[in-house]
């Protein structure tokens, strides 16, 4: 099970991707508020979060994970946004996004996603992995 932080404000969005969350066991905390989720990423213990990049209060995800990373916030982020062109998404990966995704997404390709990057972060490194002699 991982636990899943989102900050997402639309609704429809925010529903579809908890409950296809918690039908793959894993624990979502949402929030449609950017500072509200800023505070949260900062104290709690997520494996991976999932921001939007346009947030009520003219808060941009890429700003608020500006901030994250400024303070050693190291938990891997897969912005999930309407802005899709090569710019936005060059934008949320220079602030520190480990993964991008246009909206409409499909969400079983958001769910890979998301289990790929909680896999790469417990994975050992690779070059010290035993199995690299094989």
């Amino acid at each position: 099970m991982m636990r899943i932080l989102l900050i997402e404000d639309d609704e429809t969005v925010a529903s579809v991707v908890t409950n296809g969350m918690a039908e793959a066991n894993h624990e979502v905390t949402h929030t449609i508020d950017g500072q509200d989720g800023l505070s949260r990423a900062a104290k709690g213990k997520f494996d991976v979060m999932i921001f939007d990049r346009q947030l009520p209060g003219g808060v941009d995800g890429a700003e608020l994970l500006r901030e994250l990373r400024a303070h050693d916030v190291t938990t891997p982020v897969l912005f999930l946004s309407g802005l899709g062109a090569l710019g936005d998404w060059m934008t949320g990966l220079e602030a520190g996004g480990d993964d991008y995704i246009v909206k409409p997404f499909v969400f079983s390709e958001l769910l890979d996603r998301v289990e790929a990057l909680h896999e790469r972060r417990t994975t050992p490194n690779f070059e010290n992995n035993p199995l690299k002699k094989l």
